[in-house]
């Protein structure tokens, strides 16, 4: 125990020192010194599980005392989305948080945390061109012209950011919102709205097709490329699911993993503040597409702990999973509870109903420079036409200034740790034997899962994907005349109980043993 607390000691003050110290998002050396400082701590394992295609490492940590993989775990997830490189930040602030000040949850919990599984595009936040980047560093041809990323962004102000173009032509679809006339929204022509602009991404048709961006010059992003509902042919899905060499190594590592009840990712995708909706339709389809009944109970549960422990509240959101994403796979092809979260969200401010206009109606609140004003280029593939390049900065609206990152990763590191509170807990309560004549004994349990959260989702138990709950009775068959040695029970819901029994001959002390590895271990001895 001294020695966890020496190192949590030593981690705080070194963590402390780089929060003060630190003025933006780290840049991947940064984050990967930190990583290895993280390991030096004796309840931390960490694993390197690939390198992605641009040569850069994806991170495993597996933190906890013990036998690990034996515990209940969560499974704490970041960077499934480059762009988002707050999911980073907060990932590997929980890490850091967790063992230096929060230890003692170790010796009943495992967490694996992936701090950023997109490690390519996250670079895009500290390049030279800054964009709100995807893909990976593998080559692919997005718009099957045999020539791979020959149309990509084009910085055309030189400002070294990528943001809009808008076209002048009155047959345009897009024209300025009555919120923020900096803000372009699509023209409503029922109201008699018409159109001012086309819009496109900062770039030239340099492939000479009349596409702009539509090849861009990176490769396949993680967060659409996983096998619920993976979008067959559109650009940064790649041609089969889990083509690429992180999604792979993820995958071949959580499924060696079977000790995960459930996942946390920071993502775009939220069903925290907003829990998924059951579809009695949906859920009855072969493939099935909605949350089930008993899991939405769950989810509404979680969301609740979660608007209870997070300040920040939700500003219209409408991400709840997208095709081929991280998040909807742990639930529907992984089975275990899937929990996500942006992390953050712009305060709603003056009634605004356009993000954007919202956006922008804060920010200058804090006389914060995050708009590029309009300004009018010469474009070559528009040579009679007026276009400007303008628009909000890339990154800044999902992703917070740094100095508001250690509250939200505080916040959430709490949440975390509740959740953790809230797993399953299996006891074995009310254990007697009973003579019943002729040198035969009846021995009695009940099995109980002391807990919130069922020990199974219902997917997992539909799925039957998930190990069930496994009772051992450590007994010669000879002597065990009624009952099993092994019984499987296939789920206990929250605080429900199982009661079991058998009858043996003789005398002697028995073993019972109960248990999966994402619901934990019990065992307790009986004589008689």
């Amino acid at each position: 125990m001294r020695k966890y607390l020496f190192f949590g000691l030593l981690l705080a003050t070194t963590i402390c020192g780089k929060t003060l110290a630190q003025s933006d998002y780290p840049t991947l050396s940064q984050a990967a010194q930190r990583i290895q400082k993280l390991s030096t701590h004796p309840a931390v394992e960490l694993k390197t599980l690939t390198k992605t295609a641009g040569g850069k490492e994806i991170y495993a940590l597996k933190i906890g005392t013990g036998d690990k993989d034996q515990k209940p775990a969560i499974a704490v997830v970041g960077g499934v989305e480059g762009f988002h490189v707050l999911s980073v930040e907060l990932a590997l602030q929980f890490a850091e948080k967790l063992v230096a000040e929060h230890s003692e949850v170790l010796t009943s919990t495992t967490f694996y945390v992936f701090p950023n599984l997109s490690p390519d595009a996250y670079a895009q936040y500290h390049a030279a061109l800054k964009y709100e980047r995807r893909g990976n560093a593998v080559a692919v041809d997005h718009d099957r012209d045999g020539a791979p990323g020959d149309n990509g962004y084009s910085d055309l102000n030189g400002d070294g950011m990528i943001t809009w173009m808008r076209v002048a032509d009155p047959m345009g679809d897009w024209t300025t919102s009555k919120e923020d006339p900096r803000i372009l929204v699509k023209a409503d022509r029922s109201k008699g709205e018409a159109g001012k602009y086309q819009v496109y991404k900062e770039s030239v048709d340099n492939d000479k097709d009349g596409k702009f961006a539509e090849d861009l010059n990176e490769g396949i992003a993680f967060n659409k490329s996983l096998t619920y509902k993976f979008p067959v042919f559109e650009p940064l899905a790649g041609d089969l699911a889990v083509s690429q060499l992180e999604s792979r190594a993820l995958l071949d590592y959580l499924f060696e993993q079977w000790n995960i009840f459930t996942f946390v990712t920071f993502s775009p995708a939220n069903n925290l503040t907003t829990p998924l909706k059951y579809s009695a339709g949906e859920a009855r389809k072969r493939v099935v597409t909605s949350i089930l009944e008993k899991d939405q109970a769950t989810n509404a549960m979680v969301s609740d702990v979660y608007t209870k422990t997070i300040s920040a509240k939700a500003y219209q959101q409408t991400n709840q999973g997208t095709d081929g994403d991280f998040f909807q796979w742990a639930y529907f092809h992984f089975a275990r509870f899937s929990f996500s979260t942006p992390g953050y969200w712009t305060p709603e401010y003056k009634g605004k109903t356009n993000p954007e206009a919202n956006f922008l109606a804060w920010s200058d609140s804090l006389k914060q420079d995050n708009f590029v004003p309009w300004t009018a280029v010469k474009h070559p593939d528009f040579p009679n036409q007026q276009v400007e390049v303008g628009g909000i900065k890339p990154f800044v609206m999902v992703n917070p200034p740094f100095e508001k990152v250690g509250d939200l990763a505080k916040q959430h590191t709490d949440f975390i740790l509740k959740l953790a509170g809230m797993q399953p807990k299996l006891e074995l309560h009310n254990l007697k034997s009973e003579a019943v004549g002729n040198g035969l004994t009846r021995i009695t349990v009940d099995l109980f899962n002391n807990s919130p959260l069922p020990t199974h989702s219902e997917m997992g138990t539909r799925s039957r994907w998930l190990r069930k709950l496994r009772v051992d009775m450590n007994i010669p068959s000879e002597v065990l005349i009624s009952g099993d040695k092994t019984q499987l029970i296939s789920s206990l819901g929250a605080y429900e109980k199982k009661s079991i029994s058998w009858v043996v001959r003789g005398k002697g002390p028995i073993t019972l043993k109960a248990g999966a590895p994402h619901a934990g271990f019990v065992s307790q001895t009986v004589t008689f």
